[in-house]
């Protein structure tokens, strides 16, 4: 009797059914995770954006923070970052309460604090303070016992906001372009977080890297994910998001890949990401 043919993903390993996650009996404390890589386009806020949506659809509670001054969070999630309670705010004391900043999207259960330019000026407001890594920190704990996920999408830099949200958060994920010159940046960032790990945050864990912008059709970004695999193992998903113009698309249109293009390839890439987060533990 013939072998059934086992199809094997991206990854090189098996394709797996990853079922449903079971829906909650009861809600928080949530599990901070930083969306962090120091190389810019690499779909990082595309990935937190529907990453947030996915999980919200699985009946989790969870939280967008928008922690880059571009503010590309708030506008592709639809939510308002002019004159109202910024993360900027927050951060510099001007309001003590986040709850005052917290809006709701058009997606039941995904809330967001937005960003915007003036955060770019935090970094020098904060270069004086007292334990300037741990302010953010102490921000999200004020509202952890809310959510689920806590999402912090993180600038593309390695400065004291990043540090902010390494040293706050549970975990990191690694939105990393199958492109050799975001491989290349990765070694820096993991150096990064170790360092946080070791002198701010001993509980801070790698919850994995996530391959984006995907072409199977060419022979570089086989390579690059191939190789990405075999240095950093399980820790990369065995979800893959391939390229597609609909999810800068649904950026524009303010709504997540769900809301523009349910049947898109990556809608379901994401409610698989959301499954296998579940099934791996990083959240519940």
């Amino acid at each position: 009797m013939a072998k059934q043919q086992v199809e094997l993903g991206p990854t090189g390993r098996p394709e797996r059914i990853i079922p449903a996650p079971q829906k909650l009996d009861r809600h928080g404390p949530a599990r901070i995770i930083a969306m962090c890589n120091q190389k810019g386009g690499v779909g990082k806020t595309t990935s937190t954006i529907n990453l947030a949506a996915a999980l919200a659809r699985y009946g989790r509670r969870v939280l967008a923070v928008d922690f880059d001054p571009q503010g590309a969070l708030s506008a592709g999630l639809g939510v308002t970052a002019h004159d109202v309670v910024t993360i900027y705010d927050l951060m510099l004391g001007k309001e003590k309460d986040p709850h005052v900043a917290i809006q709701h999207t058009a997606t039941p259960g995904l809330d967001v604090i937005p960003a915007n330019i003036d955060l770019s000026a935090a970094e020098v407001h904060l270069v004086t303070e007292v334990a300037r890594e741990q302010i953010l920190g102490g921000v999200l704990r004020k509202v952890a016992a809310d959510y689920d996920v806590i999402l912090v999408d993180c600038q593309p830099s390695l400065g004291l906001l990043t540090v902010n949200a390494l040293t706050a958060s549970h975990g990191v994920l690694i939105p990393l372009a199958c492109e050799y010159f975001a491989l290349r940046g990765v070694a820096l960032l993991v150096e990064t977080i170790e360092k946080v790990k070791d002198r701010l945050n001993p509980a801070l864990e790698l919850d994995g890297i996530l391959a984006t912008m995907y072409d199977s059709r060419t022979l570089h970004a086989r390579e690059v994910l191939e190789r990405v695999v075999d240095t950093f193992g399980d820790k990369v998903f065995d979800t893959v998001i391939g390229r597609t113009v609909k999810l800068p698309d649904a950026q524009i249109a303010a709504q997540s890949i769900f809301d523009y293009a349910p049947s898109n390839t990556a809608s379901e890439a994401y409610l698989k990401l959301a499954r296998e987060l579940v099934q791996r533990g990083v959240v519940a």
